[in-house]
């Protein structure tokens, strides 16, 4: 699978309970060091219901330029809808790639330097994953780590064929231990 490439290590540091609906679970929160990687993004501010279309967007634009895509989808997130309201969402949609291009119009490119994470799955639909994300946020703060960078999101199947209680997304957090 294409994400193994994208892994330099991966290590289990702990687990963290959470509760969806009326359940409780324990998921795996993991270390990863994420090796570098070349993106094409747009950058954009606004409700997430444009994230399928900021998708769509990237990917066919990276189609147009003839470029292999590396199966890196992504989102990385700068603010939070608890803290924000949904028309001041700061967020942007990526794809990975190989080969050379330059920015055109809204998408960007850029190299994402190799950094580690730590990061757990979530199993459902995207308007799902919060409690993921605090479970994340939760085991870094109270186990030595320092955040240093926005939430991530790796999505590892595509929307348009999955049904929603399959989808799957990696929640990743950029930290360093104290």
């Amino acid at each position: 699978m294409e994400i193994e490439k994208r892994i330099k290590s991966e290590e289990i540091v702990g687990e963290k309970e959470i509760k969806n609906n009326n359940n409780s679970e324990k998921i795996p929160i993991k270390l990863l060091r994420v090796k570098s990687e070349k993106v094409a993004y747009i950058p954009y501010v606004g409700s997430y219901e444009k994230i399928p279309e900021l998708m769509q967007e990237v990917g066919q634009w990276l189609m147009d330029k003839k470029l292999k895509m590396t199966g890196l989808v992504y989102g990385t997130y700068f603010n939070s809808p608890e803290d924000v309201s949904e028309d001041k969402l700061q967020y942007e949609i990526g794809f990975g790639f190989g080969g050379q291009v330059v920015p055109e119009g809204k998408v960007g490119i850029k190299e994402i330097p190799e950094h580690s994470v730590l990061a757990a799955i979530h199993k459902g639909p995207y308007t799902k994953v919060g409690p993921v994300i605090h479970a994340v946020i939760e085991y870094a703060v109270k186990n030595g780590y320092d955040i240093v960078g926005p939430i991530s999101e790796a999505y590892f199947n595509d929307p348009m064929v999955t049904p929603e209680e399959e989808l799957l997304t990696e929640v990743r957090l950029p930290v360093i231990k104290r």
